[in-house]
């Protein structure tokens, strides 16, 4: 595990050297020189991510001029930018729900152009590294999310985006969501379950996911996407081993017995820590008899047509729990599970370095976000049942559940990205040497 963190920091720097130009149209306030409450100070040069020169990573929230920026300000500062010949605020996001904010944003900045491209997360960061690999940028806000550390390690070094903290906003959420991103809503997954079959929730651990009967029988069985082929599934699972601890703890705790350690790490050409209980789930769980589905929906129909006598779990997306209501499906999540129910996946906004409208951009990332005060209009596309607001002064009660009563945690997206490719070769190896798949 070691040497792949090298050679991915030796990787990072590289292109850190080969895109030097990039941003070179930045125009923006002058750096204050105050110090931020993540220990970055706004005189750096690469206020977040891994600084290759200092061998150090640097995290948020991270405050400069900008984010004591009135919305008034950023719109007077816009209105000079489009005077200047930048008249449209392009902004690539991976949700489709982005397109409807556009109306609301034109009735509160008419004179500000907004465009807004849909696409899937490889193309928003794609298309801006290329922009800025040939400082041809047109993009001047990302909306994406971040589950292994790919975004904060290399977009951030490779001068593709720069931080934007507004500090008034900020100071509404809770600062371990503001470590490596500035978010716009959190989501996560969960595994469901058939209400019709149990009258309360059937687990309250990962472990016992993967229970078998006295029989030697699998005692669920078990429908998810291909973990391989999900980086946010992936990342939970590093998760697991990053705090192996408490997955043994776990254990311990279901069973009343220590952990025995099975997995056989000698096929693998880098160091995998031994007796491991994170490793140890992995290799457990990549034996099981499961069902792979890509759609969503059709994971928890799975579920829904299950029965008590023939049990099934399925992971999926907190959002897929509205086919209850509008088809009548007999699901509902598992909350609460130790170690912890899941990783929050927060989809976050980033303005692009270099960009023509860096106010605008800023601008815009304030209003999708909800304003000062909560209540611009730009959360309203994004509040839907399985999205988590993560400001304090907005309520988000179309939620069955507040976001601190369902066990996830915030992503540790530091300790994930060292050992996320190891975990990727472990799972395809084992899940291959798998007799029941």
């Amino acid at each position: 595990m070691k040497m792949k963190k090298l050679l991915a920091l030796l990787l990072t720097m590289a292109m850190v050297l080969s895109l030097a130009a990039c941003g070179s149209k930045d125009e923006t306030p002058s750096a204050s020189g105050d110090e931020g409450e993540g220990g970055a100070t706004a005189e750096s040069t690469l206020p977040l991510g891994y600084d290759p020169e200092t061998g150090t990573e640097a995290y948020g929230p991270y405050y400069d001029e900008w984010s004591d920026m009135t919305d008034e300000e950023l719109y007077e500062m816009a209105k000079e930018e489009v005077a200047n010949g930048a008249d449209t605020i392009n902004v690539y996001a991976t949700s489709s729900k982005m397109l409807k904010v556009v109306d609301t944003w034109n009735e509160l900045y008419p004179e500000l152009k907004l465009e807004v491209s849909d696409l899937d997360s490889d193309e928003v960061l794609s298309k801006a590294e290329i922009e800025c690999e040939t400082n041809n940028i047109t993009a001047d806000v990302l909306q994406t999310k971040d589950v292994n550390g790919d975004v904060f390690f290399k977009y951030y070094s490779q001068g593709v985006i720069e931080p934007f903290y507004p500090r008034d906003i900020c100071s509404h959420i809770d600062e371990e969501n503001l470590k490596f991103s500035y978010p716009l809503y959190a989501s996560q997954a969960f595994w469901y379950y058939n209400t019709a079959a149990f009258s309360e929730q059937p687990i309250q651990s990962w472990w016992q996911i993967i229970e078998k009967n006295d029989d030697g029988s699998q005692k669920y069985r078990l429908y998810a996407k291909e973990i391989g082929q999900e980086t946010a599934y992936l990342s939970l699972f590093a998760s697991f081993i990053t705090n192996a601890a408490e997955m043994e703890q776990s254990y311990k705790d279901i069973y009343g017995e220590d952990l025995e350690y099975t997995y056989d790490a000698s096929k693998f050409d880098f160091e995998v820590p031994e007796n491991n209980a994170g490793v140890e789930y992995l290799w457990r769980f990549s034996q099981c008899k499961m069902t792979f589905i890509g759609d969503g929906d059709e994971l928890v129909l799975a579920v829904h047509n299950s029965t008590a006598e023939e049990p099934a779990l399925a992971l999926a997306s907190a959002g897929k729990i509205t086919n209850r209501d509008e088809s009548g499906y007999d699901i509902a999540w598992c909350v609460n599970l130790t170690p912890y129910t899941a990783l929050l996946n927060t989809e976050s906004m980033f303005a692009v370095k270099g960009c023509d409208n860096p106010a605008g951009a800023r601008l815009f990332i304030r209003f999708v976000t909800g304003g000062a005060d909560g209540k611009s209009g730009g959360l309203k596309p994004f509040s839907k049942e399985g999205n988590w607001m993560l400001r304090d002064d907005v309520e988000d009660d179309w939620n069955p559940e507040p976001l601190a009563n369902l066990g996830a945690r915030a992503n540790d997206l530091d300790a994930i990205y060292s050992i996320y490719p190891d975990v990727q070769d472990m799972w395809t190896l084992w899940l291959n040497q798998n007799p029941n798949m």
